[in-house]
């Protein structure tokens, strides 16, 4: 993608643009995880050659996520394009690769468990916790200003808050992760597409959360191990 204008009213138009895609971006997760129910034949030795792929894909988004994450690669950017703009800059780029790693995710064959009967409740009440705890989590954010459309039209961006420990977030420190993760498995149905997804993306919250919560101890310091002493998990209560 190249450099985003610079110009005000293109700079806006760019930042509303990749606040649409985002959206978008996350209904078609939807759309697409629904037709990872379908089933894609029998699991047999050749169904490690759909992992491959699929495993591939998930590094290209999660690496984007780590990279722009460093406060150098931000520092680069600002040097590219206004730095009202870095922020929308994100935005596009995460939201192209993600609905890209869900356009090309390769079917994997199998179903690893089928519940039928009142149990399929249990998995939807579940799986709507995830929802609406990410929900609840998310309201506490700045939408427009994680979008960088606050910023792309010059208005204050809210002052640091401090770290949270009431609601979803007295639970565990990462309560918008945790709510992904019933999202992916909290299904009645869970085919081998299905599974190496959920699996897959799991592992990258697992594997990133020690780094994103470095940098967030290197910026607040003895006010983060604060944080951590008061909320335990990260994720799962009492596992992680």
């Amino acid at each position: 993608m190249s450099a985003p204008p610079r110009d005000s009213f293109a700079g806006r138009t760019f930042a509303l643009g990749g606040g649409v895609l985002f959206v978008g971006s996350i209904a078609y997760f939807f759309l697409a995880y629904r037709d990872f129910g379908q089933p894609a034949g029998r699991w047999t030795a050749d169904g490690w050659t759909a992992v491959v792929p699929n495993v591939l894909l998930f590094t290209l988004f999660a690496l984007h996520h780590s990279v722009f994450a460093r406060i150098g690669f931000k520092a680069a950017i600002r040097a590219r394009v206004s730095p009202a703009l870095e922020r929308a800059v994100y935005v596009w780029l995460s939201s192209l690769l993600f609905g890209l790693t869900l356009w090309a995710w390769t079917p994997v064959p199998g179903i690893t468990w089928r519940f039928t009967g009142a149990s399929v409740w249990l998995f939807e009440l579940g799986c709507l916790t995830g929802v609406a705890l990410t929900a609840v989590a998310a309201s506490s954010l700045d939408p427009l200003e994680l979008a960088g459309i606050r910023q792309a039209f010059g208005r204050p961006v809210a002052p640091e808050q401090p770290l949270l420990t009431t609601g979803p977030y007295r639970l565990v420190r990462h309560p918008i992760y945790l709510g992904w993760v019933l999202m992916v498995w909290c299904l009645p149905v869970m085919t081998g597409t299905r599974l190496v997804f959920a699996t897959i993306s799991t592992l990258y919250l697992v594997v990133a959360i020690p780094f994103e919560e470095r940098e967030m101890r290197r910026t607040l310091g003895r006010a983060y191990d604060r944080y951590e002493h008061a909320v335990r998990w990260r994720i799962l209560p009492g596992i992680y």
